[in-house]
């Protein structure tokens, strides 16, 4: 399903003007080796942070070291992928490296949506039934969801491990899929866009809108501290922001790809491009909802810093 990598035409296709591979060739070890340093450091240095021993652990917490666990397996796999566009689109790192690249890309990406949505669900509830979240809070039931989410994305993305399904033309040509295959990844394209990305999406943003209007509505805040009322809606305001900057382009795109796809559609398929780099970005800047929304964690990095 790795769509913006999808050879335009067939292996007969020796038309120029069917082929972005030079426009690839650029942008993508470009964007790839950016995110790789950028990604590698925020959410190693979060891992750190959050893996510190600490008397106020979180469920938060817990769902975010989750995240960072996610976009620290992907971003070690972005140096692989740029060096196979620097070499002219050609794979050099075997058959099981390349298939792993596929899935790892989908794992990564459909963790952080359900991640990043079930942390905009805890931090509703905590701003407009604060005293009926214990349950969502728990750190047992955080683990447990957690690990239900890790499960069902493996299992969901496994198809993409497969020859057959996934439609890999040849080892060398690893990231671009051939032309057979788009319509089995059209029909897995309905089922990821409704489950992976619509209903998630539609939940984010019913928690930003009745957590604004529980806010606008109450005039003392439910919390002893007013942080933490700051804390919550931030994170549902970051994570709606990433959603929209790097989610959507690439969901929107990717299907119209999938139906449209023809050497006319050239500049639909770098606009793809363009739109995956951006979703392969949400890795390097998950960090930032960790700064201005985790527990304790601006206090520590501050700490560390000073040490």
């Amino acid at each position: 399903m790795n769509t913006s990598e999808m050879m335009p035409g067939d292996n007969t296709t020796n038309n120029s003007s069917c082929t972005i591979d030079s426009f690839k060739q650029v942008i993508y070890p470009i964007m790839y080796l950016s995110i790789f340093v950028l990604g590698a450091v925020g959410n190693g240095l979060s891992i750190y942070v959050f893996f510190q021993p600490s008397k106020r652990k979180t469920s938060v917490n817990i769902y975010m070291q989750n995240l960072a666990v996610s976009d620290l397996m992907f971003v070690s796999t972005l140096p692989f992928r740029a060096t196979y566009f620097l070499l002219g689109s050609r794979w050099i790192f075997g058959e099981i490296l390349c298939r792993i690249m596929t899935y790892t890309l989908y794992v990564n990406m459909y963790c952080s949506i359900y991640f990043l949505t079930v942390l905009s669900v805890v931090r509703f509830v905590a701003i407009v039934y604060p005293f009926k979240h214990c349950k969502i809070t728990n750190m047992k039931y955080a683990k447990i969801t957690c690990t239900a989410i890790w499960v069902f994305v493996l299992a969901a993305s496994s198809p993409l491990l497969s020859k057959l399904i996934a439609g890999y033309n040849s080892v060398e040509k690893c990231l671009d899929l051939h032309r057979s295959s788009i319509p089995r990844l059209l029909l897995m394209n309905s089922f990821v866009l409704i489950v992976g990305f619509i209903l998630p999406f539609c939940t984010i943003i019913v928690c930003y809108i009745f957590a604004i209007k529980a806010l606008l509505k109450s005039r003392t805040p439910q919390c002893k501290k007013p942080v933490c009322h700051k804390k919550a809606l931030s994170t549902i305001i970051i994570t709606l922001i990433l959603f929209l900057l790097c989610f959507l382009p690439y969901h929107i795109l990717r299907t119209v790809h999938l139906i449209h796809s023809s050497c006319s559609q050239a500049s639909l398929h770098k606009a793809l491009v363009v739109t995956l780099c951006l979703a392969a970005m949400n890795s390097c800047l998950d960090p930032i909802l960790y700064y201005f929304a985790a527990e304790n964690f601006k206090a520590r990095i501050r700490s560390l810093l000073r040490r």
